[in-house]
């Protein structure tokens, strides 16, 4: 699939899956195993921002990480990493994701599909 442009909906994810993550303190942190949810924040490249997100601990020990706004051209196998504050918790490989935000918008559309002036218009979160 080639996006239209860079800032194409379907470019931007919110939701996506690692393997069983690395804890750098080896277990993974009391809260996340406690709550079986965490906030914290997530980068999957070295210079780009911290993104904000909720952790869902899966029993084999991988994770769903839900950002609080889409963030753009994450892909499998990129690694996720998660911090608190300064402290890095650890991280794990990106095996899934979700869907596109440009799907996600289809899907409220459905019942009449947009034409392409309309996605040509659409907003995507920056």
């Amino acid at each position: 699939f080639k996006a239209p442009s860079r800032d194409h909906p379907a470019l931007y994810r919110e939701l996506l899956r690692t393997n069983r993550v690395h804890w750098i303190a080896e277990e993974p942190p009391a809260e996340l195993v406690r709550e079986k949810m965490m906030e914290c924040h997530f980068r999957f490249r070295h210079q780009m921002a911290l993104v904000p997100c909720v952790l869902t601990l899966n029993q084999d020990g991988s994770v769903w990480v839900t950002l609080v706004k889409p963030a753009r051209a994450i892909t499998p196998g990129q690694f996720a990493v998660f911090y608190k504050g300064d402290e890095c918790l650890g991280s794990g490989k990106i095996l899934r994701m979700g869907p596109s935000v440009y799907t996600l918008q289809q899907g409220k559309n459905r019942e009449e599909s947009p034409k392409k002036e309309e996605i040509d218009k659409m907003e995507p979160a920056t």
